[in-house]
């Protein structure tokens, strides 16, 4: 006999199956990216282009431009030495929300430098659609 799942497991699997917290994390990062005047009112506004482009299967406006991808590239680099690590180019992907956390991305052993890391962005699968599919 299955031992009874408890309520914080039940949530975890909420959570988990319905992508809450992929959902939030982009929310917190689209706004911390804008700063609008108004969060809450801007927050709306997101959460409906959203579902209007999961309904009529329209890719969601991307909020990263190429000076934006430079500018995390830059970021990530804070020595200056024109290349991140395979481990910074996944984190920031995570960030972007174009990989989940538990997606095993392979290290192929190549230098990671701005135009690799621009290609790999903008060629990623989930760019720029990723949230219009995700959520």
């Amino acid at each position: 006999m299955e031992a009874p799942v408890s309520r914080e497991q039940e949530a975890g699997y909420y959570l988990k199956s319905h992508r809450i917290l992929d959902l939030l994390n982009h929310l917190t990062s689209v706004l911390l990216f804008v700063r609008p005047e108004n969060p809450r009112e801007y927050l709306i506004s997101v959460l409906e282009c959203m579902r209007i482009a999961k309904e009529t299967n329209v890719a969601f406006p991307y909020f990263m431009d190429n000076s934006n991808i430079t500018a995390m590239f830059e970021m990530l680099d804070n020595s200056g030495k024109g290349t991140i690590s395979f481990v910074q180019y996944k984190e920031a992907l995570k960030t972007l929300g174009l990989c989940d956390a538990d997606e095993d991305l392979k290290d192929d052993g190549h230098i990671i430098n701005l135009n690799r890391f621009k290609e790999e962005v903008c060629i990623h699968p989930a760019f720029p659609q990723a949230f219009a599919r995700k959520f």
